[in-house]
């Protein structure tokens, strides 16, 4: 097993505590804005906050590993951002976060059938395994304002952690030695003005503008785009390189505690079934990542 470092470790932490915290932001944020207009302004207020850096990164950077960014930046943010808030209409903010979970899954499901890494029993068992616990995770899912939702709502948090899963497989295979904070930033140099072109075409503006808890969920959105987006990519993107894919979306095993501690201060229901069902996703996530 390779030894990691305290700063690789003080790293998984932040991040598991920046992202489990995230699902709760995205809930207020959503107080006031339409899911597209949280995401749209989550990615382009991270782009906007790391803009000043973009031009020391764009002569240092050769034609070649821009469709990869364009990959990186869409895969691992923009498509994200939209289906995580959508589905936060659907589940509670604590479900969310533990489906978050299967990350590492489909890290290996993708570094597997797209970038022909190779693989054990001891993975395919703990896929199996996990993806079990995903299902029956969903099955106990309560949602009392959207009962008939609570399926379509998991499918698009599913959807979102294989697109971690791509994302996390290009930073390895096409960007390992690209400097990761210009990774991050020409990343959302790419995406930015796409999702500040589409706030714009919605009705951001007249609610920004009447609501009178705007500028509130404004804030928490700020607040969820500079550390859950603009820094944290920087950080992970580093820890991707330095420490692998694998170890590095297995910041998944903590980002569900954080939220179920939120959604819980937030008057979120949670029961033992939950808990069990994330035992078994977790157990899963172990034997992939098991030497």
């Amino acid at each position: 097993m390779q030894q990691r470092s305290v700063l690789q470790w003080v790293i998984f932490i932040a991040l598991a505590l920046t992202w489990g915290s995230s699902f709760i932001l995205m809930k207020r944020g959503l107080d006031v804005y339409t899911p597209e207009q949280v995401a749209a302004l989550r990615i382009g207020i991270a782009f906007l906050f790391l803009l000043p850096l973009a031009f020391r990164y764009f002569r240092s950077i050769n034609p070649k590993p821009w469709a990869a960014l364009a990959g990186m930046g869409i895969t691992g943010n923009l498509i994200p951002a939209f289906l995580f808030t959508k589905a936060e209409t659907m589940i509670s903010s604590s479900l969310t976060g533990m489906l978050n979970s299967l990350t590492p899954l489909f890290t290996l499901l993708v570094g597997l059938s797209m970038f022909k890494r190779k693989t054990n029993g001891w993975q395919v068992a703990g896929t199996l395994i996990g993806l079990a616990g995903a299902l029956a995770l969903i099955a106990t899912g309560r949602q009392d304002e959207h009962p008939g939702n609570v399926w379509l709502g998991s499918v698009l948090v599913v959807i979102a952690t294989f697109f971690y899963g791509i994302s996390v497989n290009i930073i390895k295979a096409k960007l390992d030695g690209v400097n990761a904070v210009g990774a991050t930033v020409l990343a959302l140099c790419i995406i930015g003005p796409v999702a500040l072109g589409y706030l714009f075409t919605t009705d951001f503006v007249h609610r920004l503008t009447t609501h009178p808890q705007a500028l509130q969920s404004l804030m928490f959105v700020c607040v969820l785009a500079v550390f859950g987006t603009a820094l944290s990519v920087i950080v992970y993107n580093m820890l991707i390189r330095d420490a692998g894919p694998l170890f590095a979306s297995s910041v998944a095993y903590l980002i569900p505690a954080v939220a179920i501690g939120w959604g819980m201060t937030d008057g979120e229901a949670f029961g033992l079934l939950p808990l069990l069902c994330i035992g078994v996703i977790l157990t899963g996530v172990w034997m992939v990542n098991r030497k």
